[in-house]
């Protein structure tokens, strides 16, 4: 390159799922079957009215133009309702929901919005790799704080308490949590709003997987005094089956959210308006849609399980989510080289735990989002594998 890229590139990589999910596509090219049962995008269609709506709106010729950088009120509205009832929380769609192009798209607004250079943040080990991507392109310092098996998956506050905090701007926090499957509860947002107030630290609760696999619905802004210290990011890609979609939202106090659109507003220029009103369908989906997208995923996590022990792993069968994530044998020395003989052997992709922190490093985890028919596969030639 002739023109050197800025500092900021060089301190993130490609993202892992990047890379592998290129080297995949050149083993299909070459002609080899591979399973992927790495990547959580769901394989499920949205419900039929959702796709309907789309369709009916793009149709109509004033439907193409701009739209509003907060997105339509209908849509705000829309997730106003659902949040009051599953979660039972209360927010303004005038001022308290930011619609956005999926969360993940949130994560960079977010810490755009609040983390100034040299600002340290708080990310779960293991975690989501954008929280530490993003951190870094902003300049931010990132600071992990462990999530172990035997405390649950959970913070260690008590640690958390013991370390120098001053320089903490921001937390990211993940229930359901991604990738071990742990619940959150109603006392652990508890704690985490008091957390955040005593050390003026902003919560971020990224909570995309809370209607997969549970039957529990639950916000941390549903704490008590928790839209002074907290926000959560949400979507519908994991609960509607509209990953490729990118819809979703961030809801919290209407000064935060106020910060947050003088960055989104710079960065887009709103949402097709089709999206939107698809949208809106999905979010008005029966209770009964979301039992029959998780009775095909429950059917499809028994045999997970069933590779899961095979494979001799270790794992929690209360999680909830999108994975099953369990802990390798003792007696293999290397989990990537362990998966990626898999990989080249058996032609299946199973997601190793290290790409999501030194707490991941002796796990794997495998996605639900395969059909039976290509998860029994998988099965069958790790069978043939292992003889």
């Amino acid at each position: 390159m002739i023109v050197k890229p800025a500092d900021r590139t060089g301190n993130v990589q490609e993202y892992y799922f990047s890379q592998k999910l290129a080297q995949i596509d050149r083993m299909r090219r070459e002609g080899l079957d591979v399973i992927n049962l790495g990547i959580g995008s769901p394989d499920q269609a949205p419900s039929e009215n959702t796709i309907e709506a789309l369709i009916a709106e793009a149709k109509k010729p004033g439907s193409h133009g701009y739209q509003s950088y907060t997105g339509i009120k209908a849509l705000r509205t829309a997730f106003s309702e659902w949040y009051m009832k599953y979660f039972h929380v209360s927010l303004n769609a005038d001022n308290e929901i930011l619609l956005l192009m999926g969360s993940k798209e949130g994560i960079m607004h977010i810490s755009m919005a609040f983390v100034n250079h040299g600002d340290e943040v708080l990310i779960p080990d293991p975690g989501y790799p954008t929280y530490s991507s993003v951190t870094n392109l902003v300049g931010g310092i990132v600071r992990k704080y462990d999530l172990k098996e035997e405390n649950d998956w959970l913070p260690d506050f008590a640690s958390l308490e013991n370390s120098d905090l001053s320089k903490v701007k921001l937390m990211w926090v993940n229930y359901p949590n991604m990738p071990t499957g742990a619940s959150g509860s109603p006392a652990l947002f508890e704690k985490l709003v008091a957390f955040g107030r005593k050390h003026k630290i902003l919560i971020c609760n990224d909570n995309p997987y809370s209607f997969i696999q549970n039957d529990r619905y639950l916000s941390i802004l549903a704490a008590e005094g928790a839209k002074e210290i907290s926000l959560e990011l949400n979507s519908l890609s994991k609960s509607h089956n509209m990953a490729g979609w990118r819809v979703g939202m961030v809801g919290g106090d209407a000064g935060y959210i106020k910060e947050i659109l003088k960055v989104k507003s710079n960065m887009d220029s709103g949402m097709f308006l089709a999206m939107q009103m698809a949208a809106i369908e999905a979010l008005h989906n029966p209770e009964s849609w979301y039992s029959e997208v998780n009775i095909t995923y429950s059917r499809r996590r028994k045999i997970v399980v069933e590779i899961m022990e095979l494979l001799g792993c270790n794992f929690d069968k209360k999680q909830v989510g999108l994975f099953v994530w369990g802990r390798i044998p003792d007696n293999i020395p290397d989990c990537e080289s362990y998966i990626e003989n898999i990989l080249q052997k058996s032609l299946v992709f199973i997601t190793p735990g290290f790409i999501f922190g030194k707490n991941g490093e002796r796990y794997i985890r495998i996605s639900l989002c395969a059909n039976e028919k290509r998860l029994t596969e998988a099965k069958e030639r790790l069978i043939k594998l292992i003889k």
